[in-house]
């Protein structure tokens, strides 16, 4: 049996009849450089789920561990101006997910979701699973599909380029 915030993700993904694994990493993996070791693939196989707020709202934003999102243009995606960084409380209330923990799904606050369009050039990403001892591997157009996701270019590569 899974923690509750595991089962959460696996139950969604059950429940919509995704193909997808859920792996747990007993070291853990804290970061996307640490998690692409545990799995065993490439950074950029590694989905980051990140919470930024605006005006009360709040965005996930999911973009491959090679890169880091732009809040600008985040915020040009989804229209909204002033956004932020989530603090670790603002995450909790978004997502059900600790910092450090977030699956991108279900995530009952979550107003708007946007993805990299990166991420669709792999075949297979690995998401948080809402611990941060476990991951889950998908399809990148299922993780769109579970997110509703609007895909765009929305990061930048770790030397500043900007595809």
């Amino acid at each position: 049996m899974w923690p509750e915030p595991v089962e959460r993700v696996a139950a969604h993904l059950r429940t919509l009849a995704v193909p997808a694994t859920i792996q747990e990493f007993p070291d853990g993996t804290p970061t996307a450089r640490d998690a692409a070791r545990e799995v065993g693939c490439r950074l950029e196989q590694i989905v980051k789920s990140l919470v930024f707020v605006s005006h009360g709202r709040f965005i996930l934003a999911l973009v491959p561990g090679d890169r880091r999102a732009d809040e600008s243009r985040v915020a040009a995606v989804v229209g909204l101006a002033d956004l932020r960084v989530a603090t670790a409380d603002e995450v909790m209330t978004a997502t059900g997910f600790q910092p450090g923990a977030v699956a991108p799904f279900p995530c009952p606050a979550v107003t708007a979701v946007v993805m990299e369009r990166a991420l669709l050039r792999v075949p297979r990403v690995w998401i948080g699973a809402g611990s941060p001892f476990h991951m889950a591997e998908v399809a990148p157009s299922d993780l769109q599909r579970l997110t509703s996701a609007t895909v765009a270019g929305l990061s930048v590569s770790r030397d500043g380029r900007i595809d």
